[in-house]
């Protein structure tokens, strides 16, 4: 006789998921092998997903809709399923950051994380050895579905001149993520501009920071130190923030010539040819 393990619906996300799967699937009167030959996968993974052993990401959850035929349910659920995948520690920043009106940040070391693209996003993942690497990209590709609605949040962008330098992934990795923050200059809800090596000291010498402003909620500030984040909403470290954040946008190049940088960077260190001209000087 089989073993089939029963799953508490209630204990997290991740066992929702599979608890409505494994009904859906039996509603339906499908195995696991023919629900697996309707989506183009193997019944292992359903089974798999079912029983919390892998975690679904949210094409399989549009597919099993479709399927199924739940009206988007498995679609909506996912979305809180891969946010649970989020380190512990980073999860309440991830639900503030959902919630921006403006988001206002420098990067120094990496890309912004809603700006990666899934291959750098793994490199840069894969750094930390998680237990399940595939389900902490798929987790920050989600956070990066708030720049696909329909008012997305206002996001200014800092990166310091060295996160275009360091090879995070390999030549070609970094190639296509240098393509995309190309792809979205022209986008009227992101402004990306770059901090040139000539600026010398600046006024975030310190490391990054996040400044996060709603329409009905006190304005907050993000840090991250080796193994945590930390968030506050206290006024006069907000002051300080909205100043440093202020002289870092004055030191920078502007949207155009940062542009101009990028490009200057793909040719010389990737070989990309982008009709660029004379590569800006700070």
């Amino acid at each position: 006789m089989v073993h089939i393990r029963q799953l508490d619906p209630t204990a997290s996300p991740l066992d929702y998921f599979g608890y409505e799967l494994r009904r859906k699937r039996e509603e339906a009167g499908l195995t696991l092998k023919q629900l697996g030959s309707v989506l183009f996968c193997s019944g292992s993974l359903i089974g798999q997903i079912e029983t919390t052993l892998k975690v679904p990401t949210r094409d399989f959850a549009e597919r099993l809709d479709a399927a199924l035929v739940t009206d988007g349910m498995f679609s909506r659920m996912v979305g809180l399923v891969l946010r649970s995948q989020l380190p512990t520690w980073f999860q309440p920043y991830a639900d503030m950051e959902a919630k921006a009106t403006y988001i206002s940040t420098y990067q120094c070391q990496l890309v912004y994380g809603l700006l990666q693209t899934k291959e750098y996003a793994r490199a840069v993942l894969a750094t930390g050895q998680p237990a399940d690497l595939d389900a902490q990209v798929a987790a920050r590709m989600e956070r990066q579905r708030i720049l696909k609605r329909e008012q997305p949040p206002l996001t200014l962008v800092v990166l310091d001149e060295a996160v275009l330098h360091r090879p995070i992934g390999g030549p070609e990795v970094m190639r296509r993520q240098l393509l995309h923050l190309l792809s979205l200059q022209g986008e009227r809800w992101i402004r990306l501009q770059v901090l040139p090596f000539g600026v010398g000291g600046h006024a975030s010498l310190d490391g990054m920071f996040n400044l996060l402003r709603f329409d009905n909620d006190p304005d907050v500030i993000y840090t991250e130190d080796l193994i945590s984040g930390h968030m506050t909403a206290n006024p006069d470290t907000i002051r300080d923030a909205a100043l440093r954040y202020a002289c870092l946008q004055g030191a920078a190049l502007s949207v155009e010539d940062s542009a101009e940088l990028i490009k200057g960077v793909l040719e010389e260190r990737y070989g990309q040819h982008t009709g660029t001209g004379q590569r800006p000087l700070a």
